[in-house]
């Protein structure tokens, strides 16, 4: 049996100090929010410092969150350009990386190097704003879809899971009369499921938590997503209309801090509530999208 040194030890004795402190600071601002969102306004207000439980317990903030109907309209956005969004950003990723992953594909290698360019240069923030002003997209829901449909990165990954997959599949699918969509959808994909759902989640989270495009390309205030209206209250203070009907007892300002927590809870949660049904597919389908270039 392998006896392991001092050195070694004590490598790993660091490493696990490493570990545990990344993970308290980086678990410790949630906590804190969601303490803070649960307590008292006064207390928050009051006393800074550690928060590690809630103080005067009380759920009123939230109430207040859910009863802004721009919160509720902004879920409502948000839900239509993630899942709108992230169902052309899976379809293009795939037929892009299939064709991509093909030996025979003619200029192939061209065509992939001028993708990988734009990861590396792009024209910049004014260009992109007069090509969908140009389009027609300026101030409608395709402004935040479109632009956005194929990540680079994610299409790399999925090009080289697919370039794993043996040819003589292929060409034996086609024998028994499959076309290229049918070899895609009931070969390829099944058998990167891994990939395929880890690419879902990157682009889940890249709609969900996008704000900027919406900030740039959108005026009118019905169509913002839940985080520019979240960048609003933190930023700009807007919670005026929040705090207009709180009772009296309250001030509105200890009571606007609180709600700013409780939003970030609000809008922070449900996309949070997606890592643990993807979690067991990470770690594999990133392995299996980097090796093998």
């Amino acid at each position: 049996m392998y006896k392991r040194s001092v050195y070694e030890k004590l490598f790993d004795t660091l490493v696990y100090v490493l570990l545990i402190g990344l993970m308290i600071a980086t678990l410790y601002p949630f906590v804190y929010v969601l303490m803070a969102s649960l307590s008292d306004p006064k207390y928050i207000v009051q006393n800074r410092g550690l928060l590690l439980w809630p103080h005067g317990f009380t759920l009123g903030t939230y109430k207040y969150v859910f009863e802004n109907p721009m919160i509720v309209t902004g879920f409502r956005n948000t839900m239509l350009y993630v899942i709108a969004g992230t169902c052309l950003n899976m379809f293009m990723t795939a037929l892009g990386a299939y064709s991509l992953s093909r030996r025979y594909l003619r200029c192939g290698g061209a065509v992939m190097l001028m993708i990988v360019f734009t990861m590396f240069f792009s024209g910049g923030l004014i260009p992109a704003y007069l090509n969908v002003r140009n389009l027609g997209l300026l101030d409608t829901p395709w402004a935040l879809i479109i632009p956005s449909a194929v990540n680079t990165f994610n299409l790399i990954v999925m090009r080289t899971a697919f370039a794993a997959i043996p040819e003589s599949m292929e060409e034996s699918a086609k024998m028994d009369g499959a076309n290229d969509f049918m070899i895609l959808f009931r070969i390829f994909i099944p058998l990167t499921l891994p990939v395929f759902a880890v690419i879902l989640l990157f682009y889940l989270v890249q709609h969900w938590n996008s704000w900027f495009p919406a900030l740039v390309y959108l005026r009118s205030r019905d169509l913002y997503p839940v985080q520019l209206i979240l960048r609003e209250i933190l930023i700009a203070s807007s919670v005026d209309s929040m705090v207009a009907g709180a009772v009296a007892q309250l001030d509105q300002q200890p009571l606007g801090e609180t709600i700013k927590y409780a939003t970030i809870i609000v809008v922070t949660l449900p996309i949070i509530c997606v890592y643990p049904f993807m979690q067991k597919y990470f770690t594999k389908g990133i392995m299996i999208g980097a090796v093998k270039g």
